[in-house]
């Protein structure tokens, strides 16, 4: 009797270890994923100078990031539903190390915007891999909490990952923060080597047959483009950051990336909020409380920002408060969205989780490259207002849209 619950002790705690590498493992792919786009960010007019890019190409060069994430996330979805998540997770990583590396070495825009496109099309493999495994292992309001985990990981890299950027782009060179993700990429395979993962082949089914069926359920459907339209409300945001915080208000690099913890702090608020009250509130209040806040406060910004009401020190100091609350309610938002989504398709497996990151990731790459092609100076604003009102309406239309099955 000792001996079994001595070896039903172990089995426990060999468990909770697993786990816990388990969740590590998947805040690592998302924390190196998001700052691949963050540690950049304050060196973004140093890069627009040294490889004689226009603003737009510039700006362009996060837009390609985020839609090169977007677009392959389906097939790395497919690639570990039918081969395993192992296989996913060695290739997008293996890429996203070679991209880095290289990104480090080119003096040419265009290879510039070609090699972050690629980067990006790793990284989505990384982060949608980080959240299949998640979800492989969690269901329900738990899986919120393990999602929100995720977010503090992201907020990490967001916050971090800009503070470390503008040190870099103070004191070295912006080169240097693609060689620092090289290695964390590196570190993180070395991690993961011996992790259990799911083999390929379980519940296996035709990737466009899954993603259609998948489609045409409204409740996943809504609850995706939710995140997806308030993610893509901060991408457009943060995209012109850079631009704004030191051409406008005439901050430094490194004062710049110190704003990145400020809303770091922000995001971090939001996630432990989601972390501590899902059990108590449940997904859907929160999905519709973060969504309409989201709304108000991009619907504020915006104004302000084309009153002119947020001009000179005073006005930065609003205009910091507006961009940390949107911050926060997109961290209540998103871990939400997601497990609404996917547990509207349990039966989908890897499909579910890889479908929803293509949603999220595809409206915050088309609103980045519109914010783009738009040129205008606020051009940003007002898509930043027209995605928090479509991030409302959407959570709005999944309350009302009927459940699975109903």
């Amino acid at each position: 009797m000792t001996t079994d619950l001595a070896a039903l002790a172990a089995l426990k705690c060999q468990k909770k270890k697993s786990s816990s590498k388990l969740m590590l493992i998947a805040c690592l792919l998302v924390f190196v994923t998001q700052m691949a786009t963050t540690v950049y960010l304050p060196s973004l007019p140093k890069v627009m100078s040294e490889l004689s890019l226009s603003r737009p190409l510039a700006e362009a060069t996060v837009a390609v990031f985020v839609m090169g994430a977007a677009l392959a996330v389906p097939l790395w979805g497919d690639i570990a539903q039918r081969r395993g998540r192992r296989v996913a997770l060695n290739g997008s990583l293996a890429l996203f190390v070679l991209c880095d590396l290289l990104l480090a070495l080119t003096n040419s825009g265009a290879i510039m915007l070609v090699l972050r496109a690629a980067q990006g099309i790793a990284a989505g493999g990384c982060a949608i891999v980080g959240r299949i495994v998640v979800r492989d292992a969690w269901s329900g309001d738990e899986l919120v909490k393990r999602l929100s985990l995720l977010s503090v990981a992201f907020i990490t890299a967001m916050g971090g990952g800009q503070f470390i950027g503008g040190l870099i782009g103070q004191y070295g060179h912006w080169r240097y923060g693609f060689l620092l993700l090289a290695t964390i990429g590196l570190a993180i395979a070395w991690l993961g080597r011996n992790l259990p993962l799911q083999a390929g082949g379980v519940g296996q089914s035709g990737i466009l047959s899954s993603y259609r069926e998948l489609l045409a359920r409204p409740r996943f459907l809504y609850a995706s483009c939710a995140g997806g339209a308030g993610f893509a409300a901060i991408v457009v945001l943060q995209q012109a950051s850079p631009f704004l915080f030191q051409q406008h208000y005439g901050l430094s690099v490194a004062a710049y990336g110190a704003v990145g913890l400020l809303l770091g702090a922000a995001y971090f608020a939001g996630a432990l909020l989601v972390n501590r009250s899902v059990l108590r509130l449940g997904a859907a209040r929160l999905l519709k409380g973060g969504s309409v806040s989201l709304a108000l406060i991009a619907l504020m910004l915006a104004g302000c920002w084309l009153s002119g009401g947020l001009d000179g020190a005073s006005g930065m100091v609003g205009f910091l408060l507006l961009y940390g609350l949107l911050t926060f309610c997109q961290a209540v938002l998103f871990p939400n969205s997601m497990a609404l989504a996917v547990s509207e398709g349990p039966d989908h497996g890897a499909h579910a989780m890889a479908l929803c990151g293509f949603l999220l990731q595809t409206l915050a790459g088309l609103a980045a490259i519109g914010a783009v092609l738009l040129r205008a100076g606020s051009a940003w604003a007002w898509a930043m207002a027209a995605l928090g009102l479509l991030c409302a309406l959407l959570a709005m239309a999944w309350a009302v849209a009927p459940r699975r099955g109903a």
